[in-house]
């Protein structure tokens, strides 16, 4: 592996891994593990996931990885690698895959991730997320009913898919180590977006 710090974001819709792999990514990376919604947030998140303003909740979002970015910069520059569980294409393509009609312009110099989308068969999808001990929430409903709006919004972004159908946790992170040893920077050389800093607007589809 290169002598850059890495930053590491994993994508993808819910119950393909994220949670799982992050922790064990960091600590094979050396690490940190970044939270995209700092503790400071959870009091007036718990109030806006209890609404049902996508634009609000997307604001909010977006107001907690700008704050976790300032925490990434910080790392990066003492030389310390950084793995988050979502970053920005997270938060712009499921809040627009379940109605939020803003469009965003991400500022240029944001911390531009290697960034791995992880996929799996929609059967273990669903059987992972049934094996969940957390109540589904009305965002989590609402986003499992626009699957296919978010896929296609993620597609949008530059992301090395990996499929996690049958593999354990310690082998999606060693599938993920074999491709940054093969990557001559910590950083994707494409912007944030598809168009640079960019995120066209995503119209509604079937979910």
């Amino acid at each position: 592996m290169c002598d850059q710090p890495l930053l590491i974001a994993l994508e993808g819709l819910r119950g393909v891994g994220k949670s799982t792999v992050a922790p064990l990514l960091a600590m094979a990376c050396d690490a940190t593990l970044v939270p995209t919604v700092p503790d400071a947030y959870q009091a007036i998140r718990r109030h806006v996931d209890a609404t049902q303003n996508a634009e609000a909740r997307m604001c909010l979002y977006l107001s907690a990885l700008f704050n976790a970015v300032e925490q990434i910069q910080r790392l990066l520059e003492r030389g310390t690698s950084v793995v988050v569980e979502s970053y920005f294409a997270r938060c712009l393509t499921t809040h627009s895959g379940v109605g939020s009609r803003l469009n965003v312009v991400l500022p240029p110099d944001l911390p531009s991730p290697s960034t791995y989308r992880l996929k799996c068969t929609e059967a273990e999808r669903q059987r992972r997320i049934a094996m969940r001990a957390k109540p589904t929430t009305h965002w989590d409903a609402l986003a499992e009913s626009h699957t296919h709006a978010i896929d296609r919004a993620y597609d949008r972004f530059p992301m090395h898919p990996v499929d996690t159908t049958h593999r354990s946790p310690e082998q999606v992170v060693k599938a993920i180590l074999r491709h940054e040893r093969q990557a001559p920077l910590y950083a994707e050389p494409k912007p944030v977006g598809t168009h640079p800093h960019l995120l066209p607007p995503v119209r509604q589809g079937p979910g």
